[in-house]
């Protein structure tokens, strides 16, 4: 994985956090409520965090009115 800033270390830090307390299903919106960066700031950096992280899993799930991501810890 390229080197990660400040923001994507906070969303895989409460990624692998969640995942490894059984959760599985995350939308952009709750994990940027959580970690205080906005939707759009999460949203933009899961697709490339997903080719290029390696302590977790981050899949593109589901789309109903906003995409939802499937993470499992690797």
């Amino acid at each position: 994985m390229a080197e990660p800033d400040e923001e994507d270390e906070r969303i895989l830090a409460y990624l692998r956090d969640r995942a490894d307390a059984g959760k599985r299903y995350f939308r952009a919106k709750h994990i940027a409520d959580a970690i205080g960066l906005t939707a759009k700031q999460v949203g933009t950096r899961l697709p490339r965090l997903a080719e290029e992280s390696d302590d977790v899993d981050i899949e593109k799930w589901g789309r109903a009115r906003s995409t939802t991501w499937r993470v499992t810890p690797e």
